[in-house]
């Protein structure tokens, strides 16, 4: 199998942060990248753009690509684990798997994560609550191709959120935020107006490359989001 974009940021990105590839070091050429990895040019070439977007390396067209000297500030997010976001409202917190089921995956998701056509799923959507009020509707996706001890354990009792966290380390994560128009049935589990805007949160994660999950969280009207850096 090819090596994707991600296969080749994270190998590069293990170099620099073990050492092997010092501060100021100037990388191998896309088309040397793209032998050594078995890929196409266009793959290395997203890899190095997401790389220098981060700021981990720096691009000078006729002078390569060098490891930054010092790596530029950059925000990072933390998966956050929603019990422990109500608790510390000082809310209590409560929990509901409303289904669970394995399935093939859809086109869009396999399109989404990079799984192949035969790769399981689990899907999952589950309710959290804070003092009883809906706080957040999930919809999530689990590779069982990576994940296969996902299919036995039970989401009755713990959320999907944090058995990952506590489970499995990513190393790679995209992150969408959006303003939605509630559905009817996210209207009913949230306890909402139909169309009413809602903060919807979507996460992608894999592990060097092999995707881990994909989860749409819906907030019920009102939800601000604060982080700290």
């Amino acid at each position: 199998m090819k090596a994707t974009f991600r296969d080749v940021k994270s190998d590069i990105m293990a170099k620099i942060t073990s050492g092997e590839w010092e501060p100021g070091r100037l990388l191998p050429n896309e088309m040397d990248l793209a032998e050594i990895y078995g890929c196409a040019r266009a793959t290395v070439n997203r890899a190095m753009r997401e790389l220098a977007d981060e700021g981990v390396v720096e691009r000078r067209r006729k002078a390569g690509t060098r490891v930054r000297m010092a790596p530029l500030r950059q925000a990072r997010f933390s998966i956050p684990i929603v019990r422990v976001e109500i608790e510390e409202q000082n809310s209590t917190y409560r929990y509901a798997l409303v289904s669970q089921e394995v399935a093939a995956a859809p086109q869009w998701l396999r399109a989404r994560l990079q799984l192949a056509a035969d790769c399981p799923v689990l899907s999952l959507t589950c309710m959290h609550y804070a003092d009883g009020a809906p706080y957040q509707f999930e919809e999530r996706w689990i590779s069982l191709g990576l994940l296969p001890q996902a299919q036995e354990a039970d989401f009755s009792e713990i959320g999907p959120n944090e058995w990952l966290v506590s489970t499995v380390p990513f190393s790679d994560a995209e992150i969408a935020f959006s303003a939605t128009a509630a559905t009817p049935d996210l209207a009913d589990h949230l306890g909402c107006a139909q169309g009413a805007a809602l903060f919807t949160v979507e996460r992608s994660t894999w592990l060097k490359g092999e995707a881990i999950t994909f989860v749409r969280q819906s907030f019920r009207p009102g939800h601000r989001m604060t982080s700290r850096y």
